[in-house]
C-alpha cells in the first residue's frame, strides 16, 4: 500500500515539475498565461480500507488551471502590435477554426491579411458605408494596397483683411495679367475630378464707391465665373453678398474632367486699417494618394494612411470573451479554442461593455512570475525526494520482514 501511495506522490510531483517547467520555458512568450497544478486526495474503498482513519490512497493531479491574470504591457515600435489591457481575447481564424489569443504580435501576409506568426488571420468588424462598423459579422482584416481616390474641390474658405484706404484701380478692365486692374491677390491650390492640382487665384479690386470691392476668380491664369461685388459697412464688416457666400458653378478646370461647383466662403473677411493680410485660406479637395502605412487606433480601428493626407478605416478589431475562462482549451501557438464548458462566446468592440482597452504599438508579456516558479520547483523537488524516500523505507521494511526466520 505504501509503495502505491508513494508512487502516486512521485508521479504527481513529476507532473507538477512539467507544469512548472512549461511556465518557465514560456516566461518570454507574448500573451502566455501560466498554469497552476492542483492536487486531490485519493482514498481506498472496500476491502482495501482497513479502517476509516487509514483509507488514504495517495494523490492525483487534477487538470491544470491556467491563470488568466494581466501580463505587463511592453511598448514597441511596431504599428501592428496590439495589447489588451483588461479582459477579452483577440479573435483569429486558422484553417477554418476560430481561435482566441492574447498574443498581439501581428504582421501582414503576402495577400495583405493581418495575421499572427502562425498565419492565423485576425478577425474584425467591416466598416459600414454611412460610418461605424458591422458588429453582427466577423471578417478577415485586410490591408488594401490600391490608391486613395481623389476628391474634387467643392469648397474654398478664405479669411483676409482688405485695407480701407486702398486706391481705386486704374486699369480699364480686369485682367489677371494686368497688375493695374486689381489691388491685391491671393491663391490656393484646388483639385479637379481626376485629382490634378490647379492654381485658383482671388483678385480683389477697389471700386469707386466707398466700401465696395470687386472679386474675380481665375484658375490657372484664366478668368472664370462672373465678377462679384463685395460691400462692407462703416465698421468694416462684410454685408454683401449675404453671409459671405459666393457660388461658382459649372467650372471645367482640367482636360477630360467633370464640371464642378466651387462654393467660396468669405464670411470672415474684413475691411480694416491700411494693410492687406491673409489669415487663412483652405479648400477640401485632394489628389489621389499612395498607401504610406497602416496603424491601429486606441479604438482598435485599422486605418490606412495615404500620401494625400487621407485616412481610410479598413475595419475594427473584434474582441471575444467567455463566462468561464477555465473552459477554454489550449490549442498551441498561444491560442485557445472554445469548449462547451467555456460558455457562449460574446463579441464586442474594445473598451465597450466588459471588454478591455487596446494599446497600439504594444505587447502583453507573459504573466509568469519566475521567482514564484523557482520556489514551486524546489517544493516539487522536495516532494519527489520525500516520496522516493518513502519507497526506500517501505522497501527496507519489506526486506526486513522477508528476512525474518
Amino acid at each position: 500500500m505504501a509503495f502505491r501511495i508513494a508512487l502516486s506522490g512521485m508521479n504527481a510531483a513529476t507532473s507538477n515539475l512539467g507544469v512548472i517547467s512549461n511556465n518557465i520555458a514560456n516566461a518570454n512568450t507574448v500573451g502566455f498565461k501560466s498554469s497552476r497544478s492542483e492536487f486531490s486526495e485519493l482514498v481506498t474503498t472496500g476491502s482495501q480500507a482497513l479502517d476509516s482513519a487509514a483509507n488514504g490512497g495517495g494523490v492525483a493531479l487534477r487538470p491544470t488551471r491556467q491563470q488568466h491574470t494581466q501580463g505587463t504591457i511592453q511598448f514597441t515600435d511596431n504599428a501592428l502590435d496590439l495589447a489588451i489591457s483588461g479582459s477579452g481575447f483577440f479573435t483569429i481564424e486558422r484553417d477554418g477554426v476560430e481561435q482566441y489569443t492574447r498574443d498581439g504580435a501581428f504582421q501582414v501576409d503576402a495577400d495583405g491579411y493581418v495575421v499572427t506568426a502562425a498565419g492565423a488571420r485576425l478577425q474584425g468588424f467591416s466598416p459600414l458605408v454611412g460610418g461605424g462598423f458591422n458588429t453582427a459579422d466577423l471578417t478577415d482584416l485586410q490591408i488594401l494596397s490600391q490608391e486613395s481616390a481623389p476628391q474634387a474641390t467643392s469648397e474654398v474658405d478664405a479669411t483676409f483683411n482688405l485695407p480701407a484706404n486702398a486706391p481705386v484701380t486704374t486699369g480699364t478692365a480686369f485682367s489677371p495679367t494686368d497688375p493695374d486692374s486689381y489691388n491685391h491677390a491671393t491663391s490656393v491650390t484646388v483639385y479637379d475630378s481626376l485629382g490634378a492640382p490647379h492654381a485658383a487665384t482671388l483678385y480683389l479690386s477697389r471700386d469707386t464707391t466707398v466700401n465696395n470691392w470687386t472679386l474675380n476668380l481665375a484658375i490657372d491664369g484664366t478668368d472664370v465665373g462672373s465678377p462679384t461685388p463685395l460691400e462692407f459697412d462703416s465698421s468694416g464688416a462684410l454685408i454683401n453678398p449675404a453671409g459671405g457666400q459666393i457660388a461658382f458653378t459649372g467650372l471645367t478646370v482640367g482636360t477630360g474632367t467633370a464640371a464642378q461647383d466651387i462654393a467660396l466662403d468669405l464670411s470672415a473677411i474684413t475691411q480694416f486699417g491700411n494693410e492687406f493680410a491673409v489669415s487663412d485660406i483652405s479648400q477640401n479637395g485632394y489628389e489621389n494618394g499612395r498607401l504610406n502605412d497602416v496603424e491601429f487606433t486606441a479604438d482598435g480601428i485599422l486605418q490606412a494612411r495615404y500620401s494625400n493626407g487621407q485616412r481610410l478605416d479598413l475595419g475594427q478589431v473584434a474582441l471575444s470573451n467567455f463566462r468561464n475562462l477555465d473552459g477554454l482549451q489550449s490549442d498551441g501557438e498561444n491560442a485557445w479554442r472554445a469548449t462547451a464548458d467555456a460558455g457562449q462566446v460574446r463579441r464586442g468592440a474594445p473598451d465597450s461593455g466588459d471588454f478591455g482597452t487596446l494599446r497600439a504599438g504594444a505587447l502583453e508579456s507573459s504573466n509568469v512570475d519566475l521567482t514564484a516558479q523557482l520556489v514551486e520547483m524546489i517544493t516539487a523537488q522536495r516532494s519527489f525526494q520525500a516520496n522516493a524516500q518513502v519507497v526506500t523505507t517501505a522497501d527496507q521494511i519489506t526486506q526486513s520482514a522477508l528476512n525474518l526466520r
